[in-house]
C-alpha cells in the first residue's frame, strides 16, 4: 500500500501542470507532500503530444476576450457555461505565461512578435503555435521542468483500475448519494502484474479523451476513456458525452493508427475543402467556407464523400508559398511526403476521424466533481466550456485553466484530509491468467465497428437503438471474462470503453434535438 498527498492519473498538460504548481508552492515547505502521477505508457505519450494547431489566447490587441467568448458560444450552440466560458478566456492569458516560463516555445515574427494563427471559428488571430507540433512541444517543457522535484514521482506504466470509495468498505454507494469520498486508487503495476492500492488525501483525473471508441482517430492508443469510465463505476456524475467531435481533416491513410492530424491551421493559412470533382464546397453548407466550426465542417464533408461514394475528400494548399508550407507546417509537409504526396503540388486526401470528447465528468469552477477530494480536469471533463462543439485550440486552454483552478482547491482540502486505512487490499481470488486474449481484441473490434458504423457524424434512432443492443452484447460477454480472470490492461481498458460506448449511445438517444455535435437524421424527419 502507498500513501501520497497527493496523486495524478495522467501525464499530459493538465496533469503535468498541476503537479508543477503543487510542487512550487511547496518549494521552500519544510516539509515537501509527496506528489505522485501515474500514467499508463511512457509520460509524453498523451492526447497534448498529438495537438498540433496550437493553443488559443487573448494576448493581440486588436482582439478582445468579448470576441473570444462569442466565438465560443457561437462554436458551442450557445448551449455552454458562460461562466465557464469567461473564466477559461479571461484565466488563459495568464496560463500562456506560466507555459513560457516553464520554458515552452511557441513561434515568433521577424519583430520578435508572437505568432498569431486563426482557425475556424475564430474572429480573431489568437493561436500561439511551435510549428505544427504545438502539444508535443508544451509536452516535452513540462516533463522537463517536473523532473527538477524531487518529491514528484512518476510512475510509469501503472494503469488505474478504479477509484476507492466507501463502496470498497462495504457501503453501499449510490448516484443520488451526496457523500460518497475518494480515498485512491487500485492501479495495476504493468511490470509486476500486481494490483496495488495508493491511497491519496486529494485525487486528481487528468485521464484524457475517448477516442479509441471509434475506428478511425487522431487519438493516441491510449485514449481509452479511463477516467470517465472510473468515475461513473464510482456513481460519479458525467454529462455532454453525445458531444463527440470529428475533426474534418485527418489524412486519409487506410490502416494507420492513430490518423495523422491535418491541422485546421493549414486551412487557416488558406487551404480549400475540394470534393472529387474539384470543387470548393464548403461556401454551399456556410458562409465562413473551409473555416466554419468543425461540426458543419465535418458533416458536410461527410455528406459529400456519401455524394460521391469516396471515402475521403481533398485538402487543397497547393496555392500557399512553399516556404510558409516548409516553415510552419513541417512534420504535415514531411509525412505527406513519405507517402508521395508532395502538398506545394498535390491535393491532400483527407477525412473525418473522431477528435475530442466536449462532455466527461461534471466539475464546478473550483475542478471539484460530484466526489468529494476527486478532482478532474482537461479532456475528460465537462466543465460546460465547450457546450455542444468545441472551438479550435481551446482545448489546452481549458486543460491549462482548470489545472489552476485544481491546485487552488486541492491546497485547501489537502489540510483537513486523513487517509483511509482499512482498505481491503485488490481481491484477486479465483481468477486465472486469459488464454485467449483474442477475446478481449475481438470484443474491442466489434466494439469500435459499432461506434463507426452507428453513432458518428450522423446518427439515427435506429442505428442507436442498433448499438444499444450490440454493445449490451460485449458488456455480457465482458463481464463474465473479467469475473473469472486475471486483470490485463487490455482487459480493463476494454471494460472502460464498453463503459463510454454505453455513455455515448444514452446520451445520443435522450437528445431530441440536433444541435452542435450531435446530428441525427430521425430529428430533421420529425422536425
Amino acid at each position: 500500500m502507498k500513501k501520497v498527498d497527493f496523486l495524478i492519473i495522467g501525464s499530459g498538460i493538465a496533469g503535468m501542470s498541476y503537479a508543477l504548481k503543487l510542487a512550487e508552492h511547496y518549494e521552500n515547505e519544510p516539509e515537501q507532500p509527496t506528489i505522485c502521477i501515474l500514467t499508463k505508457d511512457q509520460p509524453q505519450e498523451s492526447n497534448t503530444q498529438y495537438a498540433q494547431g496550437g493553443i488559443a489566447a487573448v494576448i493581440n490587441d486588436s482582439d478582445s476576450y468579448e470576441k473570444h467568448v462569442q466565438d465560443t458560444l457561437n462554436a458551442g450552440s450557445y448551449i455552454n457555461n458562460e461562466d465557464s466560458v469567461r473564466l477559461v478566456v479571461e484565466k488563459g492569458p495568464e496560463r500562456i505565461k506560466e507555459l513560457i516560463k516553464w520554458g515552452t516555445n511557441f513561434d515568433k515574427n521577424d519583430k520578435g512578435e508572437y505568432s498569431l494563427a486563426k482557425e475556424g471559428g475564430h474572429s480573431d488571430f489568437r493561436i500561439l503555435h511551435y510549428k505544427d507540433i504545438t502539444g508535443k512541444e508544451i509536452q516535452r517543457a513540462l516533463l522537463e521542468r517536473v523532473k527538477r522535484y524531487d518529491n514528484v514521482t512518476l510512475y510509469d506504466h501503472y494503469f488505474a483500475v478504479d477509484l476507492i470509495t466507501q463502496h470498497h468498505l462495504g457501503e453501499k454507494v449510490t448516484r443520488r448519494d451526496q457523500n460518497i469520498n475518494c480515498y485512491g486508487v487500485y492501479a495495476l503495476n504493468e511490470k509486476s502484474g500486481e494490483v496495488e492500492t495508493i491511497l491519496a488525501k486529494v485525487t486528481l483525473l487528468a485521464t484524457g479523451g475517448i477516442g479509441q471508441v471509434y475506428r478511425t482517430t487522431t487519438n493516441p492508443a491510449v485514449a481509452t476513456g479511463d477516467g470517465i469510465a472510473m468515475t461513473y463505476r464510482a456513481k460519479g456524475h458525467v454529462k455532454g458525452m453525445e458531444f463527440v467531435q470529428f475533426h474534418p481533416t485527418a489524412l486519409y491513410h487506410q490502416g494507420e493508427e492513430p490518423a495523422f492530424l491535418i491541422t485546421e491551421a493549414l486551412r487557416g493559412a488558406g487551404a480549400i475543402l475540394r470534393n472529387h470533382k474539384h470543387e470548393s464546397f464548403m461556401e454551399r453548407y456556410d458562409e465562413r467556407g473551409s473555416l466554419a466550426p468543425r461540426d458543419i465542417v465535418a458533416r458536410a464533408i461527410d455528406s459529400e464523400m456519401k455524394k460521391s461514394g469516396h471515402e475521403h475528400i481533398w485538402l487543397d494548399a497547393t496555392h500557399i508559398d512553399k516556404k510558409e508550407l516548409l516553415g510552419h507546417f513541417p512534420s504535415i509537409y514531411a509525412k505527406c511526403l513519405s507517402l508521395g504526396i508532395d502538398i506545394s503540388k498535390d491535393l491532400i486526401p483527407v477525412a473525418p476521424a473522431a477528435h475530442y470528447l466536449c462532455g466527461g465528468i461534471v466539475v464546478d469552477e473550483k475542478a471539484q466533481t460530484s466526489i468529494n477530494h476527486l478532482l478532474a480536469c482537461g479532456e475528460c471533463t465537462h466543465t460546460g466550456l465547450h457546450g455542444a462543439n468545441r472551438l479550435a485550440s481551446n482545448s489546452l486552454l481549458e486543460a491549462a485553466v482548470y489545472a489552476h483552478e485544481a491546485y487552488l482547491t486541492a491546497l485547501e482540502q489537502v489540510k483537513g484530509v486523513a487517509f483511509q486505512d482499512n482498505i481491503p487490499a485488490w481481491n484477486k481470488d479465483g481468477t486465472t491468467v486469459a488464454e485467449e486474449m483474442v477475446l478481449i481484441s475481438q470484443s474491442r473490434s466489434d466494439l469500435r465497428a459499432v461506434m463507426s458504423n452507428y453513432v458518428g457524424i450522423v446518427r439515427s434512432d435506429e442505428r442507436l437503438k442498433r448499438a444499444f443492443r450490440r454493445t449490451a452484447l460485449i458488456y455480457e460477454e465482458t463481464e463474465d471474462l473479467y469475473k473469472k480472470t486475471t486483470l490485463s490492461v487490455q482487459l480493463c481498458e476494454l471494460r472502460n470503453l464498453i463503459n463510454i460506448t454505453y455513455l455515448i449511445i444514452s446520451a445520443a438517444m435522450e437528445r431530441t434535438e440536433n444541435i452542435g455535435l450531435h446530428y441525427s437524421i430521425s430529428n430533421e424527419q420529425e422536425g
